[in-house]
């Protein structure tokens, strides 16, 4: 008789496991454009595709990134080309950092240009052409990897403007046409403890009120204008200088995507930041100046174009300016945390943990420089 394998692990008595903390690492410009320069001279894949993503040491499959759950892609398009239509329930936030072209999204035409920032969300047909005389590159991050390790990303590429899987009528496209009640209005909807637990049937999980999640876009001449306002807080200033690029779609979770959230910073030189920590991970890419990041007390020297994983989840971390004005943009896995309630913070290291999102978080100096004015 074949001998099988027992489900069960005996954790009596188990203590908390350490945590693998993925180091910290640059990738820096150099590398990056070598790497563009090669995707720009391969032959064209049949789906217009010219891509490389950027890998940690310690990543493994399934689900390769940058960190566990974020990948970074680099993505060229040397002028005339187009890539196939694309549907993916991952989400993306990318930037144009060189030439320019047209992202296309639910039928939908966006000129891009450098610095230029926007969002695809998941499931919505994405593709790109470069109508320009001039390499099109751009970078790509997507909660990509998560999903795989999850087994359930799925992904669809194909010619035309309608899936295949789509073709025709479905019950997808005809669901809530109707003018009567909704099969759920009609369910049990029933509180059956004073402090708030409640019994609801089953078609409140299968008809879930939807919030419009459309592609957004942050145009760097736009977002641009308003950088000098955070650069020019007095020094004294205890938070971080920069804007959130925000989608109402992702309400009080405050992000670019329901997964990320992607800001844009401006420091003023030798500007230098009070040690933090949080269990969301954190990329920088640097648009201008230089400086150098401490996590978990090893220094690591940046400069514009470089690419840094600046802070793996829950590992102590500080950024500071050089001699110059410094911008970045910060990608963070901070509003898919909230709402899994696992955003645990730190803002300075004497402080508490919270877990922000159900509890009330920290508070910036910023009314006593709002009063002086």
């Amino acid at each position: 008789m074949e001998k099988t394998t027992s489900p069960f692990v005996d954790v009596s008595g188990a203590t908390p496991r350490e945590q693998n903390m993925w180091p910290s690492i640059v990738i820096p410009k150099e590398s990056i454009d070598l790497e563009i320069a090669r995707l720009q001279d391969i032959a064209r894949p049949d789906n217009g595709r010219r891509a490389s993503m950027i890998v940690h040491p310690q990543s493994r499959q399934p689900g390769l990134g940058l960190s566990p759950g974020i990948d970074v892609t680099i993505n060229v398009l040397n002028p005339g080309e187009r890539t196939f239509n694309l549907r993916k329930n991952s989400n993306m936030v990318e930037i144009c950092i060189s030439g320019s072209g047209v992202a296309v999204c639910d039928g939908a035409q966006t000129r891009v240009g450098k610095f230029d920032v926007w969002n695809t969300p998941s499931m919505a047909v994405h593709s790109y052409y470069n109508d320009t005389q001039t390499p099109w590159v751009r970078l790509s991050y997507s909660n990509a990897p998560l999903l795989e390790k999850l087994e359930i990303h799925y992904v669809e590429e194909f010619e035309g403007d309608i899936p295949p899987a789509d073709a025709g009528t479905t019950a997808a496209a005809t669901a809530g046409s109707s003018d009567g009640p909704r099969a759920r209005d009609l369910a049990l909807r029933e509180q059956i403890t004073d402090n708030g637990a409640w019994l609801l049937g089953y078609e409140w999980l299968i008809d879930i009120d939807v919030i419009e999640s459309k592609s957004l876009h942050w145009p760097w001449e736009k977002v641009s204008q308003y950088l000098p306002s955070v650069e020019d807080i007095d020094r004294g200033y205890n938070g971080r200088r920069l804007f959130v690029l925000y989608n109402p779609a992702t309400e009080r979770r405050i992000g670019t995507t329901h997964s990320f959230f992607a800001t844009i910073s401006s420091s003023p030189p030798n500007n230098h930041h009070i040690p933090h920590r949080h269990s969301s991970a954190a990329m920088n890419y640097y648009l201008r100046g230089n400086g150098y990041s401490k996590v978990n007390g090893e220094r690591l020297e940046w400069k514009e174009g470089d690419l840094i994983l600046s802070a793996p989840g829950w590992a102590m971390h500080s950024h500071h300016s050089g001699d110059q004005t410094t911008s970045a943009l910060t990608i963070q896995d901070h509003p898919l945390q909230i709402a899994m309630e696992s955003l645990i913070w730190q803002e300075r290291i004497k402080e508490p943990i919270l877990t922000l999102g159900r509890q009330a978080g920290f508070e910036s100096n910023r009314a006593q420089f709002v009063a002086a004015k």
